[in-house]
């Protein structure tokens, strides 16, 4: 056979894309593939067994639907595109998470799935629902809360809460994480599936879990209604709550549902409850309604028959696969815990050789400063010696200074009591001089009153005389030079010695005095150079007994 028949057995093909929430896939589908052809191989890829939830969507028209199982793939009305975008999503929601989610891989997608819808305010939640929610979500992610590891800040770049949640508290980034943080240290030892499967657990309770809403009609009014179809029936809403439904009809109490162009029908199981009729906007919406219906209504029947021999298989193996993972989630929580024993131990024992060591390190620093004190001791010692020698010396030296300063004191004290005795002997010589002083000026003043005396009476006596002279010769008083020398009265010789007498006493008087003057002043200067030596012999004394006090 030739290559080029080979090129042209090969089948025509088409690119896909499928889209899931955390990644994307490219396949190359025939052209004959049928919906279900391109939906197996998307499910063999992931390794899903669960298929019976999921479907593939596309967007057609800014309208959601969903790709048709039993037609071929390119015979559908989907976007004319290469390649061309499926999302592979939840079309079914299980009614009790815990019980119909058999496989990992299955919980895995239901979770992100949700999360996204959360996220995205599809799903309204409370905030105190949505921190829970966070908090198990980073344990899916980031496994135990290890304060050494996850420090402030590592929740930064996750998106954990919805807008609207944020919006309603001025909480900063810090705050709601720190908020985060403290449920999630609750979670220590949950392991990824089971952090999942506890977040889809509380998110099955939130009333717009698994709802798919659809506006509508009541009438040909258009009074606006919503209707909303969920695993466990249907459900009619007020436009402005889809919260709390006005009318539900269960799967059970459901008997036909059927569409006449946009009219959708639901007939109840009591034939004689009211036939509930609505009108939508296309018919498209009413198959799309039909479908999703149909697709719940037969897995709320399975829920409640007898399990296949595949879902028995397949629980048997999930009961076996969650002992398995129980089994080594223990014993990786031993080895964990063991490692952590392990490590605080290592910890302990590198803290206590750390211990060790800085008291080594310390010990040796000690034992060097304490030889280095010793030499600084024993250099103290050998100074102190030469100081106590210098001292020893000193003290010597001092004690002859004493006893000299001692003998120059004893000498200074007699020459002080000397010179002592001297001053008194002084004072009373001066004493005595200023009592001879003020006799003799006494006595001067009274030779000098005599003096005066003697003096006036002689003054007198030579005017008698004279006016004698006078009286008894007048020619001699004219002639002079005749005047008889042997011819003198009686009365004048004896006036002429008593003059001569008194002549000689007052000379001999007056040198007297002036003897006694000259005897005075010489004794005076001879006292006064005394006085002199005496002042500076003090100053000598006072001085040395001043060094002495110093030497002492």
């Amino acid at each position: 056979m030739s290559i080029r028949g080979l090129k042209k057995k090969q089948p025509k093909t088409f690119k896909v894309k499928i889209i899931t929430v955390d990644a994307e896939m490219e396949f190359s589908c025939e052209m004959k593939w049928k919906g279900k052809d391109l939906f197996d191989l998307v499910c063999r890829a992931l390794g899903l067994r669960e298929t019976w939830f999921f479907g593939l969507q596309y967007t057609m028209k800014g309208m959601c639907t969903w790709l048709k199982m039993d037609k071929k793939v390119l015979d559908q009305e989907i976007p004319k595109e290469d390649p061309i975008s499926f999302h592979f999503l939840a079309k079914f929601y299980p009614e009790k998470v815990e019980e119909e989610l058999l496989q990992e891989i299955t919980q895995h997608l239901f979770f992100l799935q949700v999360k996204k819808q959360i996220l995205d305010e599809e799903i309204y939640c409370s905030p105190e629902a949505t921190v829970l929610l966070a908090s198990y979500a980073v344990q899916a992610k980031y496994g135990d809360y290890d304060p050494n590891f996850h420090e402030p800040g590592f929740l930064a770049h996750d998106e954990l809460l919805p807008k609207r949640v944020l919006r309603q508290y001025q909480l900063t980034a810090e705050m709601w994480e720190e908020k985060i943080t403290a449920w999630y240290a609750e979670h220590r030892g949950i392991a990824r599936d089971e952090a999942e499967m506890n977040y889809l657990k509380i998110a099955q309770d939130l009333e717009m879990y698994g709802v798919n809403y659809f506006p509508i009609a009541q009438n040909k009014n258009h009074t606006d209604l919503l209707l909303g179809v969920d695993a466990k029936g249907i459900h009619i809403y007020s436009i402005n709550n889809r919260f709390s439904p006005n009318k539900s009809f269960e799967w059970s109490a459901i008997r036909n549902i059927s569409y006449s162009e946009k009219e959708l029908t639901i007939k109840p199981l009591d034939k004689k409850a009211e036939v509930f009729k609505f009108f939508s906007s296309q018919l498209k919406v009413n198959k799309l309604i039909l479908q999703l219906c149909i697709g719940n209504h037969d897995l709320f029947m399975r829920r409640r028959k007898v399990d296949s021999v595949e879902i028995q298989q397949m629980k048997a193996q999930a009961r076996e696969e969650k002992a398995r993972k129980k089994m080594e989630n223990q014993r990786l929580a031993r080895e964990k815990q063991l490692r952590e024993e392990a490590e605080r131990a290592k910890e302990e024992l590198e803290r206590r050789l750390f211990q060790l060591e800085d008291e080594a390190r310390q010990a040796n620093e000690a034992l060097l400063r304490s030889q280095e004190a010793a030499e600084l001791l024993a250099e103290k010692a050998q100074i102190a010696e030469e100081e106590a020698k210098l001292l020893a010396q000193n003290a010597a030296e001092a004690e002859q200074e004493r006893q000299r300063l001692e003998i120059t004191a004893l000498k200074t004290k007699e020459e002080k009591r000397l010179m002592e005795q001297k001053m008194r002997e002084a004072e009373l010589i001066a004493v005595k001089l200023v009592k001879e002083s003020d006799r003799r000026a006494k006595e001067a003043e009274h030779l000098k009153q005599d003096l005066h005396e003697a003096r006036e009476a002689e003054r007198k006596a030579k005017q008698k005389l004279l006016d004698i002279t006078r009286l008894n010769y007048p020619h001699m008083a004219k002639y002079p030079q005749y005047s008889p020398i042997d011819t003198r009265d009686t009365n004048f010789d004896k006036g002429s010695i008593k003059l001569d007498l008194k002549d000689i006493d007052l000379k001999r008087l007056s040198f007297e005095i002036e003897r006694e003057r000259l005897d005075y002043l010489e004794k005076s200067k001879k006292f006064e150079d005394r006085l002199k030596e005496l002042k500076s012999e003090i100053l000598a004394l006072k001085l040395e007994e001043k060094q002495s006090g110093l030497y002492s």
